[in-house]
């Protein structure tokens, strides 16, 4: 019988010493708790502005388009100002980085020819009526050589990129002709 006591004395003596260390650690861990700050008022109101932030500023990158619709739309534009234009280069599309992210890029290369305030025109409308995301990289206008033939007085060379989302799964962020 006194083999059963020491065993039961020992077993409550070494619960108590678990609970002892326990009791320690929820103390420690309350501490701990005490010493996080409070979350900021209104966190899920910005968490649900920046999720539509987000969602906004990713449509303005549209899916990759038709490289003929870019050009097509471009001539057209060019025809409703009453400039002539030709597009001289284009490259297919190709994906770059930029600030950390990948954007589909279409290049394009247009000479058009027109008086100026017709080129100011075109160059009007493609700031405002083709894909919201065409950039002009360079832009030189100069007076045409005066030659019997050449009767427009202004040239304008542009080089287009367009920029949109690089496709899914293909690595080239292209899109078809």
């Amino acid at each position: 019988m006194c083999a059963a006591y020491y065993f039961l004395g020992t077993d409550y003596l070494e619960q108590r010493r678990e609970v002892k260390a326990m009791t320690s650690r929820a103390v420690e861990a309350a501490q701990m708790l005490a010493q996080i700050p409070p979350s900021p008022a209104g966190l899920a109101e910005r968490l649900s502005e920046a999720q539509e932030s987000y969602e906004t500023a990713l449509g303005a990158f549209p899916d990759p388009i038709s490289t003929t619709g870019i050009i097509d739309n471009v001539l057209k534009l060019a025809d409703a100002a009453g400039v002539k234009a030709i597009p001289l280069i284009t490259q297919p599309w190709a994906t770059e980085e930029i600030g950390g992210q990948e954007y589909a890029v279409f290049r394009l290369s247009v000479t058009a020819t027109g008086n100026y305030s017709n080129l100011a025109d075109f160059i009007d409308r493609m700031e405002t009526d083709t894909p919201p995301t065409l950039v002009i990289e360079s832009m030189v206008i100069e007076r045409a050589t005066d030659t019997e033939e050449q009767v427009e007085p202004f040239e304008a060379k542009l080089e287009l990129a367009v920029y949109a989302r690089p496709a899914a799964g293909d690595g080239t962020g292209g899109a078809g002709e």
